[in-house]
């Protein structure tokens, strides 16, 4: 691998980039039309000797300060003094836009506008964009993953115009290969020169191509330093030839590629200038010699910041200003006391230490570099939509991608990423340093059922004890760890009692540990081999994920690639120590469990989607057709919408409050039931060579021999066309006349033979379910066989499954999908295992129950079979029911893992009967041959789902325009079943077709 990577840096210095000995070429804004040369030479003629020395000097504005007085004064000094631009740095983007067009206003030359904005405007301003840091992208591998650079750096050139900003002081192209580098560390794409060097250009030519002046910095090298320049003058000790060989190297090549400018850091380099203590800012011998000379640079040379104790250590401001001057600069950036680095500058000219005429050629290098910006066109900046503008939605796909492309896996034992066999995992994820749960536990918690833990260094020893019991009931930690300290200088926000902690969850043997840090971290995770320590190495983890970073998309993606939504290829931008060093990585590939993303990324506008959905959604909320409801979109497997809406009921009139909806409440599925217990309990029969779907009802119930439905044809039964009766209302035959229960039906207090649990004050009578199974057998059939929708063979389809598998058909359920699924919420009775404010609330039952329906099934014949059946009873959130829908239209597979044939999944979803008229695959609802409603209107011949009563919906598009999977959740019921708005408003079939027109949008 050593000898390839050797022969690929070679053939891509040679080929991508001109020699280090040819002349430099002209840099873009040097390239003017004549228009704007004329304004040069236009706007040159009209200032004085003193106003060219001002536009050299760019003084630092803030616009977080919050006081008119500061404003009043930067105002006053740019003013008086013609200054020739201003660096921003902290503040907010409409403040600074308003002080930015109120100095443009009064100069009479416009200023250039510069930040520095290394990883967006976020790096000084709220309520802006924030990108990856540059070591995060260094992880990032192969040149396909530079057009995700070249597109951050063209959005970031776009933001920064529409803000009135002109130059980023980025990207950094030092190459650090220091560890304890305290300035430079995660701000340098790594220590391999050849990638730092291509990643800058890919951004580089981002921001130039869409016209952002670029700085590379810190020339000449600021990465082999444990020193901060900001607070000292380090001192890089190595020979001209080593510098040549690796500092110098990405200098050259992009300034043979056209960079715009160069910063020059404040560093003693005795191998370039031997005057002590003279920092390279102020080295002809660097800046004149070196830069302008031997690499032929043509651009702007920009100082790092002249208020920094590198140069003011040994140099005062003013005096400092005017060496820089000397030594050849053609921008100083922040300085400090502008009258008298104007003063010294003059003096200089004065005594002939500078020329006039060198002023005057970077005074119109500076006016050129303000014409190729747009300034000869100068307009102010318009505040309207601004802070929408600067952060477009673009721009979190984009970080996604980048975030993603950048996971690292640093080790995998025996291939345990991404997690496999979900039923055999007990789960618990303990995030370290942080007391609320976290982006990461939140992702985790989607994909299965995961208990939390949250510990601090803070964290009392007597609660760590409980958790240590506790987590012995576990076979797998996920263990996040939270710095929230980048910097090598606070320890990377690690406190010792942190790096305990974490050692000591990994000496459990149970520990897949991310750290959402610093890289360099690791390091203080890490023990010498021959401690006492090394059995709580973080090196004896099962797995260690590496996102470089504590951002939201890093916990997100970390998450799911742990469950293999999402796969990893990033590699060690820089050698941490000997077991983790630059290059490490291993390669993990995607399952295909559901991936969380945006909707941009399978290219659909979500403002579009979200206002389509919002107001057929609000419509039915304003019209009382449901209190609350939950929708979630999916295409190709990536779920782009996941929202809830409402309450879970009008008003606590009934008793349950009007608690908001949440995305992980239960609701009760009623119809949709069918497919999700029977028909894939039938498929899966099928497979099995265990049912036949041609074979007669009584083949497998035995009981029917010798009824009427004996001899029905289970194609004819899945298809609602056997002549079965739509339902029976078991338990009108329970009362009397009287209103009074009949004998051995019910009673008010549970016994061992009043043990059905109808609601906390009515108890069936045990062995009353084998009566609606007899009900069932002695119904009489309708006399034409056509299609009419029925309940009953799906009330027995429990019975089916037992005799054919030997199990309790929630057991079958649980243990053959839902647990390998991940879709623990999906259950029978939810009140066993969640509580009431987690399950949303159904009918208030005035007839049969009279109490409010809450946590028990809703369909009446379900709760006389004890909340279990295979037409209603299924509990359970959007996001598992989703789980099983994307199995279905993943034909038959999910996360690597068979569940049914692709083949049986054809047969029961596609159109059984069309020449009858009837629309039905085999338990599947499908679109009706003339548009009715009961489907999206733009649903293909191929999709399938089904609804249900309590006003519940999905469905499943696999046409590969579409491939598409929709869950609608809601309690249309409440508080009456005689609330039938959600049909007429046709709201769930709509809110589908909104997901269609959305995905055709994208097409267009």
């Amino acid at each position: 691998m050593t000898k390839r990577r050797s022969i690929l840096s070679i053939l891509f210095s040679v080929i991508l980039f001109t020699t280090a000995s040819a002349q430099a070429p002209t840099p873009v804004f040097q390239q003017l039309t004549e228009r704007q040369n004329r304004w040069v030479d236009s706007v040159f003629a009209s200032l004085t000797p003193d106003e060219r020395i001002a536009q050299l000097i760019m003084v630092a504005g803030y616009s977080n300060r919050g006081r008119t007085s500061y404003d009043d004064s930067l105002v006053t000094l740019v003013r008086t003094n013609k200054l020739g631009g201003v660096v921003f740095f902290q503040g907010g983007p409409v403040r600074q836009a308003k002080l930015t067009n109120r100095l443009q206003a009064l100069s009479t030359v416009p200023l250039l506008i510069a930040m520095d904005a290394e990883w967006g405007l976020a790096m000084r301003l709220d309520s802006t964009v924030r990108y990856p840091y540059q070591m995060t992208l260094g992880a990032m591998q192969g040149t396909a993953t530079d057009s995700l650079i070249y597109r951050m750096g063209a959005n970031l050139a776009r933001q920064s115009r529409r803000l009135g900003v002109h130059v980023n002081f980025a990207p950094s192209v030092d190459v650090n290969n220091n560890p304890n580098n305290p300035v430079i560390n995660f701000r340098s794409f790594g220590e391999d020169k050849y990638a730092v060097t291509r990643k800058a250009l890919a951004y580089v030519r981002g921001m130039q191509d869409n016209r952002l002046l670029t700085s590379i910095k810190h020339f000449p090298g600021h990465g082999d330093t444990g020193t901060d320049s900001h607070y000292d003058l380090p001192l890089i000790n190595k020979s001209r030839a080593q510098l040549d060989s690796l500092e110098l190297y990405p200098f050259r090549q992009l300034i043979n590629a056209g960079a715009a400018g160069v910063m020059v850091a404040h560093l003693s380099i005795p191998a370039l200038d031997t005057t002590r203590n003279r920092p390279s800012t102020l080295s002809p011998a660097i800046v004149t010699d070196l830069l302008k000379n031997e690499m032929g640079f043509q651009g702007l040379v920009f100082s790092d910041a002249m208020n920094m104790k590198g140069v003011t250590k040994f140099f005062p401001s003013g005096q400092a200003d005017r060496y820089g001057i000397e030594a050849g600069m053609d921008v100083l950036e922040f300085t400090e006391d502008v009258p008298a680095a104007l003063l010294q500058i003059k003096q200089a000219v004065a005594e002939g230490r500078i020329s006039q005429e060198s002023l005057d050629e970077r005074c119109r290098k500076v006016l050129r570099a303000k014409a190729w910006v747009g300034l000869d066109q100068y307009k102010p900046i318009v505040l309207d939509n601004l802070v929408r503008d600067i952060n477009p939605v673009q721009d979190e796909l984009l970080n996604r991608q980048m975030t993603e492309a950048s996971l690292t896996v640093l080790k995998n034992d025996r291939n345990l990423l991404p997690l496999q066999r979900l039923d055999t995992l007990r789960i618990a994820s303990v995030a370290v340093e942080s007391e609320k749960i976290t982006a990461f536990q939140q992702m985790a918690a989607n994909y299965t059922q995961v208990d939390h833990f949250n510990i601090t260094s803070k964290t009392p020893d007597s609660t760590l004890a409980r958790m240590r019991d506790s987590l012995r009931n576990y076979n797998l930690l996920l263990v996040d760890v939270h710095l929230n300290n980048i910097r090598p200088g606070t320890n990377y926000g690690l406190q010792a009692k942190t790096a305990a902690l974490v050692s000591e969850l990994v000496a459990t043997g149970k520990a897949v540990v991310t750290v959402f840090g610093n890289v360099y971290a690791l390091n203080k995770l890490t023990f010498p081999a021959d401690t006492v320590q090394m059995s709580r190495n973080i090196e004896q983890a099962r797995a260690i994920v590496m996102p470089y970073q504590l951002t939201s998309y890093a916990e997100d993606l970390s998450a799911q690639l742990i469950f293999g939504a999402i796969g990893a290829s990033g590699k060690l931008p820089v050698t941490v120590n000997q077991r983790f060093r630059v290059g490490d990585g291993i390669a993990v590939r995607p399952i295909g469990r559901m991936k969380y993303t945006i909707p941009e990324e399978v290219g659909i506008d979500s403002r579009f989607l979200t206002r389509q959905v919002d107001s057929l959604v609000n419509v039915g909320l304003t019209q009382r057709a449901f209190p609350g409801c939950v929708v979630q979109m999916a295409k190709d497997g990536k779920v782009i919408f996941r929202k809830a809406y409402g309450s879970h009921t009008y008003d606590a009139s009934l008793g349950a409050e009007p608690k908001p909806v949440d995305l992980n409440d239960l609701f009760d599925m009623a119809s949709v039931t069918k497919v999700s217990t029977s028909t894939p309990a039938l498929m899966r029969m099928v497979d099995e060579g265990k049912f036949n779907v041609d074979g007669k009802m009584a083949d497998y119930l035995p009981f029917l021999k010798k009824s009427n439905k004996a001899n029905l044809v289970w194609r004819d039964v899945l298809t609602h066309q056997a002549r079965l009766k739509a339902w029976i209302p078991f338990w009108r035959d329970t009362k009397n006349e009287d209103g009074s229960w009949k004998p051995r039906t019910f009673r008010n207090e549970r016994s061992a033979r009043y043990s059905i649990e109808v609601t906390d004050s009515l108890y069936l009578f045990r062995n009353y379910p084998k009566t609606i199974y007899e009900q069932i057998k002695e119904s009489p059939l309708n006399e034409k066989k056509e299609y009419v929708y029925s309940d009953l063979s799906f009330i027995l389809y429990p019975q089916v499954i037992k005799r054919l598998t030997g199990e309790n058909f929630e057991d079958y359920l649980k243990s053959t999908f839902y647990k390998p699924l991940g879709a623990t919420t999906l259950t029978y009775n939810p009140r066993r295992f969640y509580s009431l404010n987690r399950i949303v609330p159904t009918e208030y039952d005035s007839l049969f129950r009279q109490t409010l329906i809450w946590g028990r099934v809703h369909d009446e014949g379900a709760a006389m079979l004890n909340g279990l059946s295979g037409h209603a009873g299924l509990f359970g959130t959007a996001n598992d029911l989703m789980k099983l829908v994307e199995m279905y239209r993943q034909r038959g597979q999910y996360a690597g893992q068979r569940f049914i044939s692709e083949k049986t999944i054809a047969e029961f979803t596609r159109y059984q009967f069309p020449e009858l008229g009837n629309r039905r695959g085999l338990g599947f609802e499908k679109p009706s041959f003339t548009f009715t409603g009961n489907a999206p209107r733009s649903a293909t011949k191929d999709s399938f789902g089904h609804s249900g009563f309590t006003g519940t919906f999905t469905w499943i598009d696999p046409d590969p325009t579409y491939n598409l999977s929709y869950v609608f959740l809601s309690n249309r019921v409440y508080p009456t079943r005689n609330n039938n708005r959600i049909s007429t408003l046709n709201t769930r079939t709509n809110v589908a077709e909104a997901f269609y027109q959305a995905i055709k949008r994208g097409i267009q």
